[in-house]
């Protein structure tokens, strides 16, 4: 259903990793590899199954033992109990490889471009107008590894952006409609133009946002993308 690219990333075991416990709904692999920053993550798929992604470090402080089984929520209860908080899950949204081809085969509308240097004017202006909030939880910058605006009667009024993700074919999307532009099917078009940029370059489009996001994720769902899953990882404090 959902193309190799991204079933290898979320489901392959790395070869530095050790499965410490996994049944047919729960799992959890320990590896020294991982980034500090996310040195504890719990991917649960759109199936019901969790797999939990920890350091070796972390399984001795949860005593977690190999072999030694443990339900998803005996896993919480000793997360709780350690002290670890997580920063709060994100839906993580893909094309599957049927709306993959559908997708490439459209053209770019025509008040959508790519956009540069040049444009940092009115990107500016685009900011001024975007509340923080907006611009915090959208993430969109002029100089990530792919930017695309739409207009409207000359203005821009939203814009999407994209940077590759985890050292892995894929690309992290960001998008932002300005509030009174809203509505007319910017952001559908831009998310698919842009995504169709990362397919040209062998990227496999992402689209993140928190669980209680319902207008990004109804976002998601009208670009055409589908749920893969939730992702959690470690709060940073």
């Amino acid at each position: 259903m959902f193309p190799s690219a991204i079933t290898d990333f979320w489901l392959s075991p790395s070869p530095t990793s050790r499965l410490l416990y996994g049944d047919d709904d729960f799992s959890v692999t320990a590896d020294a590899a991982l980034e500090e920053d996310e040195r504890l993550t719990i991917l649960t798929t759109t199936d019901g199954k969790t797999r939990v992604l920890l350091t070796p470090a972390i399984a001795v402080t949860m005593a977690l033992e190999e072999g030694r089984p443990v339900d998803e929520a005996g896993f919480r209860r000793r997360l709780e109990e350690s002290g670890i908080s997580l920063h709060g899950a994100d839906n993580l949204f893909y094309f599957t490889e049927k709306d993959r081809e559908t997708l490439l085969g459209e053209p770019d509308a025509p008040s959508i471009r790519a956009l540069t240097e040049a444009d940092a004017r009115a990107f500016e202006q685009f900011e001024e107008a975007a509340s923080e909030q907006d611009l915090d939880d959208a993430s969109v910058e002029l100089d990530h590894w792919a930017v695309y605006g739409a207009f409207d009667d000359g203005r821009l009024v939203c814009v999407a952006s994209m940077y590759p993700w985890n050292d892995a074919p894929l690309a992290d999307l960001g998008v932002l409609t300005l509030p009174s532009y809203r509505g007319k099917g910017h952001a559908r078009r831009l998310v698919r133009a842009i995504s169709r940029h990362a397919l040209a370059r062998k990227h496999e489009p992402q689209y993140r946002c928190q669980l209680d996001n319902h207008a990004s994720v109804a976002a998601a769902g009208s670009a055409g993308l589908t749920r893969f899953g939730t992702w959690d990882v470690v709060s940073p404090d």
